[in-house]
């Protein structure tokens, strides 16, 4: 007598939701903050205010920028989050926004960490490298004012990791994501300030604001000195020119 062979079923197919249930509570939303006070120095502002200046007039066609709003990379706390001093999202045009949510918008292409006094509350910088390399941003920089050895530091995104550029790496203020090149200029109000330039040596920086502004100024006085030069001279080969008719003129009246 043969064993009877056991019957399978397939697994249930999951059922469709028929009825409203009562519950206990409603599903509570994570909050993820837009801002909170942390003390800032003058100096500070004015060092990260004038970078993200910079880097708006000449992106804000092609990417969107922020400067100390909160980036968020996990969906399910509000804990893990940075505050950039500026950073870069490249392929959407500027607009404006509370924070930036990675899951929503993806990671910023650029960071930038500019080193200051009021940074003593703040975790240390490996903690926040740490959360740098969790954010999945791809290049970061570091910018201490007042380390006149070694002002720049720039970490790379390599298999999951920051790496950082060594100090002897000849490209090591290159700024991969814009295709720029990263320098420090003393400013006589406010000392070293970090800039970005066209060329390796920091020759054709990217203009603040109001150098931009200036620059316009002095090119409209000099076409308006070229202007003035120019009707001077024609006035004076319309002078020539009478003079010379006058003489011909002249010379034909006078007895043959």
């Amino acid at each position: 007598m043969s064993a009877i062979e056991p019957t399978v079923r397939p697994p249930a197919a999951p059922r469709e939701r028929v009825r409203a249930h009562v519950y206990s509570r409603p599903p509570e939303p994570v909050y993820f903050p837009e801002s909170e006070e942390v003390p800032e120095t003058n100096r500070h502002l004015e060092l990260r205010t004038a970078l993200y200046l910079i880097l708006k007039r000449e992106l804000a066609q092609v990417a969107t920028l922020g400067s100390d709003q909160f980036v968020y990379w996990d969906p399910t706390t509000p804990k893990k989050r940075l505050a950039p001093d500026a950073f870069v999202r490249l392929g959407v045009p500027h607009r404006t926004f509370r924070t930036w949510k990675t899951w929503l918008h993806g990671a910023p292409d650029l960071a930038v960490e500019i080193v200051s006094e009021s940074d003593e509350g703040e975790p240390d910088w490996e903690e926040k490298l740490a959360r740098y390399r969790a954010s999945g941003i791809r290049e970061v920089v570091r910018f201490h004012p007042d380390d006149r050895e070694r002002p720049i530091r720039v970490w790379d995104a390599h298999d999951g990791d920051l790496v950082e550029r060594a100090s002897g790496d000849p490209e090591l203020h290159a700024c991969e994501a814009l295709g720029l090149w990263w320098t420090v200029v003393d400013d006589p109000s406010v000392g070293p300030m970090l800039r970005l330039a066209r060329d390796r040596e920091g020759h054709e920086l990217l203009p603040t604001p109001d150098e931009a502004e200036a620059r316009a100024r002095e090119g409209e006085a000099r076409a308006r000195e070229a202007n003035k030069q120019l009707e001077a001279e024609v006035e004076a080969l319309r002078a020539e020119l009478a003079q010379a008719k006058g003489k011909r003129r002249t010379r034909r009246r006078s007895p043959g």
